[in-house]
């Protein structure tokens, strides 16, 4: 039995002009590998997995992180590696002037996913 083992990561980004694409390298039960290329004013909106971890390692560019679901953001930079543990937010915003390129692995695969209304865009619903 011959599994792949090694991938080059560069084969996956697909730039975009509307949403990122989300670009599966590789799938288990174990795991998801996903390769990320982000615009320059593109983001992935804030959510959660809420039964597993999602950890990104930051090839390149720059990018605002989102912690919570109030919309607090960090920056993150080539190199980072971030990691959102099982039901935490997290998200991007692309705010820089080149690609934001990274790798995000979802561990267990089926961590599932939900997406996160921001408070703001709570309170617009009921004023």
């Amino acid at each position: 039995m011959s599994t792949t083992r090694i991938f080059n990561s560069s084969k996956f980004f697909q730039p975009t002009d509307g949403e990122p694409i989300r670009s599966v390298i590789t799938e288990s039960k174990d795991a998801v590998v996903v390769a990320w290329y982000i615009k320059p004013g593109q983001k992935i909106p804030m959510h959660t997995h809420p039964n597993g971890q999602d950890t990104w390692t930051v090839l390149s560019g720059r990018g605002e992180y989102y912690l919570d679901q109030t919309g607090t953001t960090k920056p993150i930079i080539a190199g980072d590696v971030v990691v959102a543990h099982t039901g935490c937010v997290h998200g991007v915003f692309n705010n820089g002037s080149e690609p934001l390129v990274f790798i995000s692995v979802v561990s267990p695969a089926d961590a599932g996913y939900q997406l996160v209304l921001s408070e703001d865009s709570l309170s617009s619903l009921h004023p």
